[in-house]
């Protein structure tokens, strides 16, 4: 895939992308972006892609740790925020 490339007036150039999908994906996207309001197809992957792009979700690692982190309250190995300033020194700052 090629990056967009800036033209003379500071405008991005359009590029087509083309990639497979299955059929019955692409009748879910259809319904999505109709029910949605967007114009177009290709408004709506542009849109979704973006919002991809501007606020990633979790990476993997993320996720394990959190679901660590889960497991460690279930389990109670946690540690009051009192205890935890107390053991480490600091103070309500």
């Amino acid at each position: 895939m090629s990056k967009a490339a800036t033209n003379d007036d500071g405008e991005d150039d359009i590029t087509t992308v083309t990639f497979k999908l299955t059929e019955s994906f692409l009748d879910e996207i259809d319904d999505t972006w109709q029910g949605r309001g967007f114009n177009s197809r290709s408004e709506f992957i542009r849109y979704t892609l973006r919002d991809a792009v501007e606020f990633p979700t979790f990476d993997r690692d993320e996720l394990v740790a959190l679901l660590e982190a889960e497991e460690d309250i279930r389990e109670g190995r946690t540690t009051s925020a009192e205890d935890a300033r107390e053991r480490f020194g600091t103070g309500d700052e």
